[in-house]
């Protein structure tokens, strides 16, 4: 796998078109405990105004986090991804073929996800995503990273790329962390810091 921006389309789309479903999004209990323990992770109850889906694929995740907001964003690199996602799910969401940082699309989030997408940037493109992030994520709003923890040939595990976007995060946000460690992934949820007790 590349790191180069300029190559990410064509890899991604190329991995859909041989192999259908790439990582078994549809079929593995990795993914079904995954996106279980991704969804159990946001607080109980929390309706989202506006949610972003980093990395959507064919749109899994997507469905569930529609179920919890008024609107959501679902965006991923690969054409052959989102067409699928249109034509399987409709409406339910935005779906986007954009390349990340740079397609960042601009509003305002009161959650932003990003679902195993990280380790595929590079170390100056993951601190582009934690400044686009910080700029739109509302003052109230959340920040969810789901990361791989397994061996990859990837230039950053996904711990390493979670930790680089979390220190640059917090260094412009007062926001604290809610690590949560699976046997093969990570979450980590970064919320407002609550005000103190009067």
């Amino acid at each position: 796998m590349t790191d180069k921006a300029s190559e990410r389309e064509t890899t991604f789309d190329n991995l859909y078109r041989e192999k259908g479903d790439p990582w078994d999004v549809t079929t593995s209990d990795y993914e079904r405990t995954k996106f279980a323990a991704t969804i159990a992770s946001l607080p109980s109850g929390r309706h989202f105004r506006s949610v972003l889906d980093l990395g959507c694929s064919f749109g899994t995740l997507t469905q569930k986090l529609a179920r919890r907001s008024d609107q959501v964003t679902a965006i991923d690199v690969s054409g052959e991804a989102i067409a699928r996602a249109r034509s399987e799910l409709g409406n339910i969401a935005r779906f986007e073929r954009v390349e990340l940082p740079g397609g960042w699309p601009g509003d305002r989030y009161d959650l932003i996800v990003m679902s195993e997408i990280l380790y595929f940037l590079s170390r100056e493109e993951i601190l582009q995503m934690a400044a686009n992030t910080e700029r739109d994520l509302a003052s109230n709003g959340l920040c969810l990273l789901v990361n791989w923890t397994g061996p990859s040939d990837l230039p950053l595990s996904g711990e390493h790329a979670a930790a680089t976007f979390v220190e640059s995060f917090q260094s412009h946000r007062d926001h604290t962390l809610d690590a949560i460690e699976h046997e093969k992934f990570r979450i980590d949820l970064l919320k407002p810091r609550e005000a103190p007790s009067l």
